[in-house]
């Protein structure tokens, strides 16, 4: 069987041989090369070959970033993830490389070396098997779309599906609030929609994606800067208003109530993750019934599909990215295979589509 070829770069020798031991333990991958910065790196990878970076945020002479842009510069097809410490500069430093096309990242336990890596050992070695299997995929098959149902939205009515059977019913759309929720590929997928939003959007936006403590408020500071909506990180307790988009808390799920306002809380992760979009969900639709409409982005796993489930069995609208743009088909497929999502839709329309449901007109 041949092994995913994995490069370690990491300015700290004791951070290198740590990662190279933990990929070195699996029976599918070996850490075939290692630098300590980003010249090393570019040097190496024609003599490597690897099918999968992990490149460390922070480094003398080229740091992550740096040599991100380089990769990408040269058009090197190789996927990209990340390792930052959870600090200010480092976390900003991390969305920009997401933004410049890093495939994801992780964060270390505690700071830019990290004793306790093996804390993340799972997430390191799944993200590295995905980013394998994406990047595989891409090269050496033609993406085959698993659906093809379109619908075409009109300017004050939509069709609804009541169930897999029963056909269309039309009803005039008021909706009063939208959620969404994103996992891998989000960030990017997310900043895609968020930008491209009208600042006269006239209903409040929350947004799930799953990303560590540490680095949420990075994330919406990088949006606010590039968005006509006010971004913000959600504090619990914050009053929920109109034209601005709450991004939920790393480490926090994000539910709103009928007091108008933000709640946060640390109850047992969902699906392994907290926050978790299905709470989200249920929790607005709770709330907004009829009124909500909910996007599905990108992301592994299944998070998001309940609480689809449960905005259309109180007449919400439901969005999902079509398989065609994803960069991981999960979360949108659960939705999907409930029966209970009533748009596909490809990320570059998606943004058009949520301001014509809202606003009743193409803006």
């Amino acid at each position: 069987m041949n092994k995913i070829r994995v490069i370690v770069v990491d300015d700290s020798a004791l951070m290198r041989k740590l990662i190279s031991d933990m990929i070195n333990m699996e029976n599918d991958m070996e850490a075939v090369c290692i630098a300590k910065n980003g010249e090393e790196l570019l040097q190496k990878i024609p003599e490597c070959n690897p099918d999968v970076i992990t490149l460390d945020v922070e480094m003398p002479k080229m740091n992550g970033i740096e040599a991100l842009k380089e990769i990408k510069r040269r058009n090197i097809n190789i996927p990209v993830i990340m390792l930052s410490s959870v600090s200010r500069t480092a976390a900003k430093l991390t969305m920009d490389c997401l933004h410049c096309g890093a495939f994801d990242f992780i964060a270390k336990p505690s700071g830019s070396i990290s004793l306790d890596i093996e804390d993340v050992r799972d997430e390191l070695i799944n993200k590295i098997r995905t980013a394998f299997s994406q990047n595989n995929s891409d090269n050496t098959i033609s993406r085959k779309r698993l659906f093809t149902r379109k619908r075409s939205i009109n300017r004050n009515h939509i069709n609804v599906s009541k169930n897999k059977t029963s056909g269309f019913r039309r009803r005039r759309v008021d909706i009063k609030a939208v959620a969404i929720g994103a996992s891998t590929g989000g960030p990017k997928a997310l900043y895609k929609v968020i930008t491209n939003l009208p600042g006269d959007l006239d209903v409040p936006v929350f947004v799930v994606q799953h990303m560590p403590v540490g680095f949420t408020k990075a994330f919406a500071d990088r949006l606010n800067s590039k968005s006509q909506l006010k971004v913000v990180e959600a504090e619990d307790n914050m009053k929920i208003e109109k034209n601005t988009v709450y991004i939920a808390k790393g480490g926090l799920h994000m539910e709103v109530k009928r007091d108008g306002k933000i709640h946060l809380n640390d109850e047992p992760t969902m699906w392994g993750v907290r926050p978790a979009v299905d709470k989200l969900f249920k929790s607005a639709s709770n709330v907004y019934g009829s009124n909500l409409l909910s996007v599905l982005l990108t992301g592994m796993g299944r998070d998001g599909a309940d609480g689809t489930v449960e905005v259309k069995k109180n007449n919400g609208i439901t969005f999902a990215e079509d398989e065609s743009t994803c960069v991981i088909y999960g979360m949108p497929k659960a939705a999907y295979e409930t029966g209970m999502v009533d748009y596909v839709i490809p990320l570059d329309d998606m943004a058009k589509n949520i301001t014509k449901i809202v606003l009743g007109a193409d803006k």
